[in-house]
């Protein structure tokens, strides 16, 4: 987007972005504090992230055995909220204002400025690789999805990891942008064959499973206690990651995510990646265990926390960890078509037509209606026979479900910068 006699909007923001960035790559690092309990989840395979970008709870707990953070629309939004960014905001709007940009255009310019500036603060303090994740509009835009991926990757090829959310078009925007050899954290993933799927055709470098998540839904709908729910969903996710490394030579790698307490931190070691809130990384140590008492959990089958076993099925808990041979075969068709020629409709049509279209939903105005009233955990009495009848899968509702809840902490970060707008 170039006017007449001044540069293209995108490079105006990029040397607004890097004028003031001063990163020493490879030498914070060393710097940092050291852990022996942290070490030894590294020693046994896992990289250790936090989950924030908050700077304070980052240095709490920040050690050499870190090596990420990961930040989303909800964990920015709060920073957004304290003012911090107003100053930010009213600066950069200088530079937005000479263009001729319609409201949405402006608000996906300020979210990737604001995603932008907070992650290379991140890696300017910590020398962190960061996670950055773009507006929740373009999970639905694959060629927007693919641009504003370039644009962070520019930025800081060295450190930034871009996140785009598990949709139809983010699957198909993920496969591109990880040809172009730009690393994606395919995130909202809740089971073992979202994962499969997304390795296969996407390619990124990581992919998700939410497991809190996932047990707050069986406590939350009075199934059980949920214990090792997410736990099963993870390790079954890992496993299957492992074979396609082995199998498809994918670059993916499982990424742990949405830990809610320090015992998971014990019971998902040795998995690829874990992420965990500061609260989760302070409790793990609170635990007061031994080097020795932490040992590799990958090969390990937990049983589900839940009430009726029956519920298992009833509700599709199971397809959180299992994957069918009705969804490889699906995927192996699929590697047979052109994808870099198919949009969203044809990609959902495609797994429809093939006797999956549990896992790529293509969901009614209605429906997502209901998510957004619902929060991040659905509710049964919404989706109970849904559920029963297999025409919605559990994982891909709960993929919905925090999506909804990405888009309205968007929607409150955009409604922030139009706020400090006005006043300026």
């Amino acid at each position: 987007m170039k006017e007449k006699g001044r540069p293209s909007l995108e490079k105006s923001i990029f040397d607004f972005l890097i004028k003031d960035f001063s990163p020493r790559f490879g030498e914070v690092q060393p710097s940092a504090p050291s852990s022996e309990l942290w070490q030894k989840l590294n020693d046994i395979g896992t990289e250790l992230w936090l989950d924030t970008g908050n700077m304070e709870e980052i240095e709490k707990y920040w050690t050499q055995q870190f090596s990420a953070v990961t930040t989303n629309n909800t964990l920015l939004n709060k920073e957004v909220q304290t003012g911090r960014y107003d100053k930010l905001i009213s600066n950069i709007s200088d530079i937005i204002n000479l263009y001729n940009l319609n409201e949405h255009e402006r608000m996906l310019e300020f979210a990737f400025v604001l995603n932008a500036y907070h992650a290379l603060r991140l890696v300017e303090k910590f020398d962190a690789y960061v996670s950055v994740e773009e507006h929740t509009a373009l999970a639905y835009d694959v060629p927007l999805a693919v641009k504003y991926a370039q644009r962070y990757h520019k930025i800081c090829p060295e450190r930034f990891i871009v996140k785009i959310p598990f949709t139809p078009a983010g699957l198909l925007a993920t496969r591109k942008v990880s040809a172009q050899g730009i690393p994606v954290n395919h995130t909202l993933g809740f089971s073992a064959r979202q994962s499969y799927m997304i390795a296969r055709i996407g390619r990124p470098e990581y992919v998700n499973v939410f497991l809190g998540r996932l047990s707050s839904f069986v406590v939350d709908n009075g199934l059980g206690n949920g214990q090792y729910i997410g736990e099963k969903a993870a390790l079954a996710s890992n496993k299957i990651i492992k074979k396609l490394q082995n199998t498809y030579s994918v670059p993916t790698r499982q990424i742990a995510a949405s830990l809610r307490d320090g015992q998971q931190v014990m019971n998902l070691a040795g998995v690829n990646v874990m992420t965990m809130p500061p609260k989760v990384a302070g409790q793990f140590l609170d635990m007061a265990i031994s080097q020795e008492q932490i040992t590799k959990q990958t090969q390990q089958e937990y049983e589900p926390g839940v009430k009726e076993p029956k519920d298992i099925e009833k509700f599709g808990l199971n397809n959180l960890w299992e994957v069918s041979n009705e969804l490889i075969e699906c995927v192996d068709k699929l590697e047979n078509e052109d994808l870099d020629t198919y949009s969203t409709d044809d990609i959902i049509d495609f797994f429809q037509n093939n006797g999956c279209g549990v896992v790529l939903v293509r969901w009614s105005d209605e429906e997502v209606k209901t998510s957004m009233v619902e929060g991040k955990i659905p509710q049964l009495e919404n989706w109970g026979k849904a559920l029963m009848k297999k025409t919605v899968g559990l994982d891909s509702l709960m993929n919905l479900a925090g999506l909804c809840s990405f888009t309205k902490d968007q929607a409150e970060m955009d409604k922030r910068i139009s706020s400090v707008l006005q006043k300026t």
